[in-house]
Parts: structure tokens; C-alpha cells; sequence
């Protein structure tokens, strides 16, 4: 290539904008002179991108909230492949939020022969297996998370590379961080800490709170010196210190609109235990060596229609990563107070089942690419060994 490549990316979301910034930031190292543009929010601005409009424009989940918004979306995704064709980049990279994502990818296909490439393979291994060989109309190559992901898009035909997960990436507080982080909030050094983590949206933390709650309970009446601590997200940390009144213990908030992002990785390496809703806050935790037990429920119908689609008996990524059923959880009609609290005591009571989470937690982080490149260098050679 006798000038620098371009490249333009889109993200929608801000996990997507940190995805965007390591990729951006490794590609600057391998390509010096690379010039970005597209839509991406704070942190992929950072590293050179002029955003084409705001990346909250795009941060919509959901039937209710995305029909208000139908068509101001479908003008951006007119301007956004337009702006691609005028351009002409050596990639169109797109980065998750795939309903916004690929129907940008099907315009620009349709218009030209710009390379497309898509961070994050759809989780076809666990639902909807179909989706792949629907992306594979608009995309070329595929930048997997997950070890076990490219056979599924390389069937389709679309190239797959596995870069590695950004939880391993992710800084970690040190041990004196995590003791000054007790010693701060009057926690002693040698009593239990439990992480309650009920989720980051406002219809699973009404649903799980007053579970969790009950819950912790008779965790409590055993441990009574045991200290709970609630990391709550932005969105829901109003509606998480309201749900939380009931709870026994007086649990610790911690409130991302006050507290320091220090504080809830020091909270993660202080704990001993995790009692969490179904998510990537697993590898987070597992990334901390922190045993957890996993619970989520949703509405009937969504339970109805989602266990008839699910491929898999786990649905927690650290049992799915290491190939172990060494994490407990608790879904749907099962997302009851009292098995909870017995996985909870266990995990507590049992060092050997304590051991056999962490023996997983350490084999789910060599998996993801721990001690190897960092995932955003990896995603960024990827990428140009891809141009040819």
C-alpha cells in the first residue's frame, strides 16, 4: 500500500467505543499515519476519530425505545454508508451493535466493494445460530472474543480471527489498594466481603434486587460479620440505593456519580464472594479470582421464548470458556432466594468448591488471551493482515 490506510469505524455503545480505542490504538502503532473517521463516543475521539454525529444517538435498546426513533436512525444509517462510499476507506470496521451496525455494511456492499469488518461475532453458539450465515451477505471477516468462535463464522465463509477479550486487559487493584479500600469504608481486614452486582438495567435490577436481597438473608444470620458491597452501574445507581433499603447487613454502595473508578476495582480485589446477575460481570470477576454464584430472571414470555432458543445448558461465560460447570446460577424459575443462598454458604463453607471456581476463573483467562498481546494489538494486526 503506497499511503497510509484508512479506515472507518462505528460504534454504538460504549463498550464498543473501548473496543474501538484499543483497535485504534494498535493500529496507530502498526500503521503510523492511519487516518480514521466514522462515529464512535469519548474514547475512540480520543485517539483521532471526529465523530459524524453523537455516539448516544445510536445507544438504544429494545422495541419500545428504538420506535420512537425508527427514522432519525434510518437517516443515520443513510449518512453513515454514504459517508463510507464517499470516503472510500480501505475497511469499513464495525464495532457490536450489529442491528445498526450491519444494515450500515448491507448499503455500503451494495454500493461498492469496500472491505467490511465486524468486532464481535454474533453469539450464534448460544441462540440463534442463523445470524451468521445472514452476516456473511455483508461481512468479510469477523473479530472473535471467544476461542471457540471462529469455526462458527468460518463456516459462513466469512475469515475469523480470534483477538482476545478486553477483560484481560483491564487494569486490577493491588492488594494495598484493596486493604486501603476496607480500611476506608471500616471494613476489617480479616471479615468477609460479598459483591452483589443485581445488573445495569433498570428491569433486572427491579427483578433481582429484592432476590439478591433475600437472598443474603440467611448468608447474614451464618456470617454476621460479613460486610456487603453493591457496585452499582450509572444508569440504575438512584434505583439500585432504593431497592437496597430492606437488604440486611447495610450494604455498601458504591455510586459511580460520586465514587472514583478506583473504587470498584479495589472492591473487586478486596472480595471473597460474588453474588451476580448473568453477564460479563462474570469475567470480570473471574479476571479478580473471585468465586460468584450467578442468578437472572426475566418476564414469562421472554423466559418461554429464550429457553426454547438456547443452545447450551450455562449461560455464565466463565463455564463456557473453561468447559467446567463450576459456577452455580440460577435462571429463571429457578432465580429463587433459597438455592441461592445455599450455593452462596457453600462457596463460603467449601474450600473445595472454592478451589474449582478458581482453577476455572484461571483457565478462562488463559483462554481469553491473559499474558499474551493485548486484544486491541491483536484485533489491529488482524485487521491489516486482512487488506492483503
Amino acid at each position: 500500500m503506497s499511503r497510509p490506510p484508512r479506515f472507518f469505524l462505528i460504534a454504538g455503545e460504549p463498550s464498543g467505543d473501548a473496543l474501538g480505542a484499543a483497535l485504534m490504538a494498535g493500529l496507530k502503532s502498526l500503521a503510523p499515519g492511519v487516518a480514521f473517521h466514522g462515529v464512535g463516543g469519548p474514547l475512540m475521539q480520543a485517539e483521532g476519530l471526529t465523530s459524524l454525529f453523537p455516539m448516544d444517538e445510536l445507544s438504544v435498546m429494545g422495541i419500545a425505545e428504538v420506535l420512537p426513533r425508527y427514522f432519525a436512525l434510518k437517516r443515520r444509517i443513510a449518512q453513515s454508508a454514504d459517508a463510507v462510499l464517499r470516503l472510500q476507506p480501505d475497511a469499513l470496521i464495525t464495532i457490536d451493535s450489529p442491528d445498526f451496525s450491519l444494515r450500515v455494511a448491507a448499503r455500503v456492499k451494495a454500493g461498492g466493494r469496500i472491505r467490511t469488518v465486524h468486532y464481535v461475532a454474533p453469539t450464534v453458539w448460544a441462540w440463534r445460530p442463523k445470524r451468521a450465515a445472514r452476516m456473511a451477505r455483508v461481512i468479510d471477516q469477523v473479530l472473535a472474543l471467544f476461542p471457540f468462535e471462529p469455526p462458527f463464522m468460518q463456516a459462513e465463509g466469512m475469515r475469523c480471527d480470534f483477538v482476545g477479550h478486553p477483560v484481560v486487559a483491564q487494569p486490577h487493584a493491588t492488594p494495598a489498594e484493596a486493604a486501603a479500600f476496607r480500611a476506608a469504608h471500616g471494613i476489617a481486614p480479616d471479615a468477609q466481603l460479598v459483591l452483589a452486582l443485581p445488573g445495569s438495567r433498570r428491569g433486572e435490577v427491579a427483578r433481582l434486587a429484592p432476590v439478591f436481597g433475600a437472598a443474603l438473608a440467611p448468608v447474614l444470620a451464618r456470617h454476621p460479620a460479613l460486610r456487603v458491597v453493591v457496585p452499582a452501574a450509572t444508569p440504575v445507581a438512584e434505583a439500585v440505593q432504593h431497592l437496597i433499603r430492606d437488604w440486611p447487613g447495610t450494604p455498601l454502595v458504591l455510586d459511580p456519580r460520586r465514587a472514583a473508578p478506583s473504587d470498584k476495582r479495589a472492591a473487586f480485589a478486596a472480595a471473597d464472594l460474588a453474588l451476580a446477575a448473568s453477564g460479563t460481570v462474570s469475567l470480570e470477576l473471574a479476571a479478580n479470582c473471585v468465586p460468584m454464584v450467578i442468578a437472572y430472571d426475566m418476564n414469562w414470555l421472554s423466559r418461554q421464548i429464550i429457553g426454547r432458543m438456547l443452545r447450551l445448558d450455562t449461560v455464565t461465560l466463565v463455564n463456557i470458556v473453561s468447559e467446567t460447570r463450576a459456577v452455580p446460577e440460577f435462571l429463571g424459575a429457578a432465580c429463587k432466594p433459597e438455592p441461592i443462598a445455599a450455593a452462596l454458604l457453600r462457596l463460603l463453607d467449601d474450600p473445595e468448591a472454592r478451589a474449582a471456581q478458581l482453577s476455572a476463573a484461571r483457565l478462562t483467562m488463559t483462554r481469553l488471551g491473559q499474558g499474551g498481546e493485548a486484544p486491541g494489538l491483536r484485533a489491529a494486526r488482524a485487521v491489516l493482515d486482512g487488506l492483503g
